[in-house]
């Protein structure tokens, strides 16, 4: 990267993001000897052994196999077992963890003096598991898959669609067979091992975007569109062992195409590695106790049985960490569904809510802390002061009944409203916390309706349908958000700007669509001084909150579990779980 590319602290910030990629290393030790927390600081059971098994499971469906085609933070973990990308980031843990490093790309990226473009070289060598080489168009066709045109794949964020410069009249890959990529030129290949991306404008978090599982090549004789997800094509350590369907779990085996010479970051440790669906939480719990799996895919904790249980167990409990992952749990409020159309009506719902109850269903402290922003803590830009919506009581924290059936009364609704509340039927914490909030807020004549749905389903085709949200009147929905990177843009820009809805998969379920809001989104993306980047992230929060969009309920804690024969292991804070490149298995 040139040092006149982005101004003086944007390259610092470079510097820091983009280093060489080095491995975990570091702590370890007897399981015996492991402690509570130990895994969010240092690796546990560090061990270069290979062999094994590794046996994964997950209440619902796996969300999609398909890297393009993704929006579950486990996924985007998991799938890089068989599908690299261009950037990654670093397998270590604490604040390592946040370094971006090369995958793919043989180094840094090149930047413009003005920002506009990033060039990206290849390493050579690269090859897939049929042995056919990996080239700078495959990586642009993966893009264009699952970002233009109407059949682009559902699923995930449209960063590039976003910014990338001269491609607005692309309409994807499949409009023309004998020529994909006709007119998509916002990224251009001057040959096989180059890719030169050319944005819109300067977009200081576009290093971040290059980490996401969309830049993991597709060679397009290969694309079968959503089918794809059957048979990925492996760029990665491990490969299909047959084909994948919903429901019916997934292998994966060695690809002795992967060379590890190019590839520090994935250690490849186990010779399988196996994920079995729609298996209870609480069977998930118990069999990550009795050693019969070895990690629960979602990375999203114990359920509340379990959690409960072991925290009171002072042996089991050395086996737990209790990070902090960046992950905001909070009801959202439509603004298309009567009567939320009305501002005082969405208002009545912030006040209604018992966020001490919501916190109590979601497991107390273990479980996170209450919530009163969008943004959570260890995301720059969260003000701890901030409290739009005060409880009657702030020591209490029930919320305040009173105001909220004022508000209902402004808004013409005397006599109170009926609302239908969607949820994820396979995640616990989230049922009990579906439970709490009808219980506060039927405290205001808010009658609440529960309606369950599989989580598999859930972000795409119910609340993540702006049709399905409209024709079935879901007004409320339970849903969480991790960054998609650890800035102010990268956790919001996608559940608030108005640019981001989309008619499926969509993550702006409130469907917020405020002009000065969209304006600071714009703007913050050229603005150079992170200081001010994040005053910025501030705003958009606060005026977020007055509109009444997204009522805070929980910023989350897991409660992982890591079983003793479990080894390398570690919580990395961007992929906001255990880092599964790392993992590796003792068990016999």
């Amino acid at each position: 990267m040139r040092s006149s590319a982005l101004g003086g602290a944007a390259v610092a910030t470079a510097a820091v993001l983009l280093l060489s990629a080095c491995g975990g290393g570091g702590g370890g030790g007897d399981a015996a000897d492991t402690e509570f927390d130990q895994g969010i600081a240092e690796v546990v059971n560090a061990s270069e052994e290979q062999g094994g098994t590794l046996r994964y499971a997950i209440t619902a469906n796996i969300e999609s196999t398909d890297p393009g085609n993704t929006y579950y933070g486990y996924v985007w973990n998991f799938s890089r077992y068989y599908a690299r990308t261009l950037y990654t980031y670093d397998t270590s843990p604490g604040e390592d963890g946040r370094t971006i490093v090369p995958d793919l790309a043989e180094g840094e990226p090149e930047v413009s003096d003005d920002g506009k473009t990033y060039t990206v070289k290849l390493k050579e060598g690269l090859k897939y598991e049929d042995g056919s080489p990996i080239v700078a168009e495959d990586v642009k066709y993966a893009i264009a898959r699952s970002n233009f045109g109407p059949d682009a794949l559902p699923n995930g964020p449209k960063y590039y669609k976003e910014h990338l410069a001269d491609s607005d009249d692309y309409e994807g890959p499949y409009e023309d067979a004998d020529d994909p990529l006709k007119g998509f030129d916002g990224i251009e290949t001057p040959d096989d091992h180059t890719l030169v991306f050319k944005l819109k404008g300067a977009f200081y978090d576009f290093p971040y975007v290059l980490v996401q599982p969309q830049s993991a090549p597709v060679p397009a004789d290969k694309d079968t569109g959503e089918q794809y997800q059957e048979q990925v094509v492996s760029s990665g350590p491990y490969k299909f062992d047959g084909k994948w369907t919903p429901g019916n779990g997934l292998t994966l085996v060695r690809n002795d195409e992967w060379d590890p010479e190019t590839d520090p970051i994935r250690k490849a440790l186990p010779d399988r590695i196996t994920v079995e669906e729609g298996v209870d939480q609480n069977e998930i719990d118990q069999r990550l106790v009795n050693g019969e799996l070895d990690v629960d895919l979602a990375g999203t904790g114990l359920g509340p049985a379990k959690k409960g249980e072991v925290l009171q167990d002072e042996d089991a409990k050395k086996l737990l960490d209790n990070p902090q992952n960046g992950a905001h749990y909070y009801l959202t409020v439509n603004t298309k569904v009567e009567p939320f159309d009305k501002l005082e009506c969405r208002q009545a719902v912030q006040y209604a809510l018992n966020r001490n109850a919501v916190h109590r269903a979601w497991g107390g402290d273990a479980g996170g802390d209450p919530a009163n922003t969008i943004l959570p803590p260890v995301v720059p830009g969260h003000d701890p002061d901030s409290d739009v919506y005060p409880p009657a009581d702030p020591e209490k924290n029930e919320g305040d009944p009173a105001k909220a059936e004022e508000l209902l009364s402004d808004c013409g609704e005397d006599g109170g409203i009926k609302a239908k509340l969607g949820v994820r039927s396979d995640r616990p914490a989230e049922v009990s916390a579906a439970e709490a909030i009808q219980e506060g807020l039927g405290r205001a004549g808010i009658e609440v309706q529960i309606e369950q749905f599989p989580s598999d389903t859930f972000t795409n085709t119910q609340a993540g349908s702006p049709d399905f949200v409209h024709d079935n009147e879901m007004g409320l929905n339970i849903y969480g958000w991790m960054p998609d990177w650890n800035t102010g843009y990268g956790y919001m820009s996608q559940i608030l700007d108005g640019d981001a809805i989309k008619d499926a998969g969509n993550s702006n379920i409130s469907e917020l669509d405020d002009k000065e809001v969209n304006k600071l989104f714009d703007e913050v993306v050229g603005i150079e001084d992170e200081e001010e980047r994040n005053k910025t992230y501030t705003e958009i929060d606060r005026l977020a909150m007055e509109q009444a969009v997204i009522v805070p309920m929980v910023y989350h804690k897991a409660v992982l579990y890591r079983p003793e024969t479990l080894t390398n292991v570690f919580f990395n804070p961007s992929w906001k779980m255990y880092d599964y490149m790392a993992l590796g298995t003792a068990a016999e």
